[in-house]
């Protein structure tokens, strides 16, 4: 045993060989206890005290209870554990993106870029964050998803366009963009639109391709969907709800739309399709009526109010004429009265007694007749006499 001398206190030092942990050698000696043999289990407490000798060489200085020593914290070791800290901090960043997943970082919640598949590093928390998600995986929806249970109509009757109806089931199929930089126009990629601008993505397709395939059912005829346009609606399709999803800018790309076989109508429909029908015939019906009501009295009305202008026009021409005649007598008669006013006044004067007394029974009486026996010649009698 030799004695070691540390600051503050000499600590007796064992010299005997010992293995790493204070252990005996094998094969070696019992250390005067009596017992043989290296294959005994070492003594907890030479382990004990071995190992905190070693601790105190390497932190040197006071402290402990019962006045030993212990580990003292200074500048140094101040120092080392802040570079610890600060390289666990920085090794925190560091992520790994799965293939077929993006990453889109962000700094302080504000989008900062997208990365792909690999190791990659970023600022730690709480700085930048780090949202995965797959991108390049596919994903497939059935519209509608409810279907005829319990009596119930199917959601996928749709009218078409010459007002039939049909039942139209399709799958969509649809992934989020994969383009790690901003299309032209935009601020941010496909995959960080998808994760800031919309919540609920199953919803929207489901929505967008509900919307998009009665429109599309609507413009074209039951056969049309039902034969030969069926890869025509499902492209019009696609291309309608890419076109309303791009508008939202919702970072979700179509792959495929898959326009499923199309069935006839339930009974219920039927008989509710019978009724528009014969609402329809209804319809056409008192239209038909009201046309040839209309035909009829409109004509009649037309002539009557033609026969009236017509007659109002004849009136006043024969008022104006009239009118004009007698203007033009007038003036006449003044130009005759303007050369003799005598002759005139008095031809006036017989025309009109003339005019006034012609229609009458009369009897003329000379006033130089006297009061005895008047003469009277019957003129009236002679007149029809003669004319008899």
């Amino acid at each position: 045993m030799r004695e070691t001398k540390c600051p503050g206190k000499i600590i007796p030092e064992i010299t005997t060989q010992v293995g790493p942990w204070g252990q005996p050698p094998r094969g070696g000696s019992n250390n005067g206890s009596g017992n043989k043999g290296g294959g005994e289990p070492p003594d907890l407490e030479e382990l004990l005290q071995a190992s905190r000798q070693r601790l105190k060489r390497v932190f040197p200085g006071r402290g402990g209870r019962g006045g030993g020593q212990g580990p003292q914290l200074n500048k140094s070791m101040m120092g080392l554990i802040g570079a610890g800290v600060l390289g666990l901090w920085l090794f925190s960043g560091v992520y790994q993106v799965a293939p077929g997943e993006l990453a889109v970082v962000t700094t302080f919640g504000e989008f900062s870029r997208v990365t792909g598949p690999g190791l990659h590093w970023r600022i730690p928390s709480p700085v930048q964050a780090v949202n995965k998600q797959p991108a390049l995986a596919v994903q497939e929806m059935d519209i509608p998803v409810a279907t005829q249970r319990s009596g119930q109509l199917s959601e996928g009757l749709m009218l078409t366009g010459d007002k039939n109806i049909v039942d139209v089931a399709f799958t969509v199929q649809w992934k989020i963009k994969s383009n790690l930089l901003p299309e032209e126009g935009q601020d941010m990629p496909g995959v960080a639109q998808y994760v800031f601008n919309i919540d609920g993505p199953h919803e929207l397709v489901r929505m967008m391709g509900e919307a998009a395939i009665r429109e599309i059912v609507g413009r074209n005829t039951l056969d049309f969907v039902q034969t030969d346009g069926r890869a025509e609606v499902q492209l019009q399709t696609e291309q309608l709800m890419q076109n309303s999803l791009d508008e939202y800018l919702s970072g979700i790309q179509i792959v495929q739309v898959n326009l499923l076989p199309t069935e006839p109508p339930t009974d219920e429909v039927n008989e509710a399709f019978r009724d528009v029908q014969a609402a329809e015939q209804n319809q056409a019906t008192v239209i038909q009526n009201a046309r040839q009501y209309t035909n009829q009295v409109v004509p009649e009305a037309r002539g009557q109010a033609q026969r009236i202008l017509e007659e109002a026009g004849a009136y006043a021409s024969e008022r104006t004429a009239d009118a004009r005649g007698q203007a033009a007598r007038f003036e006449e008669i003044y130009r005759e009265y303007a050369r003799a006013p005598e002759v005139t006044r008095q031809r006036m004067y017989l025309e009109t007694v003339e005019r006034v007394l012609g229609g009458m029974d009369k009897i003329i009486i000379d006033k130089d007749a006297g009061s005895g026996v008047v003469p009277y010649l019957p003129l009236n009698e002679l007149r029809q006499q003669g004319g008899n």
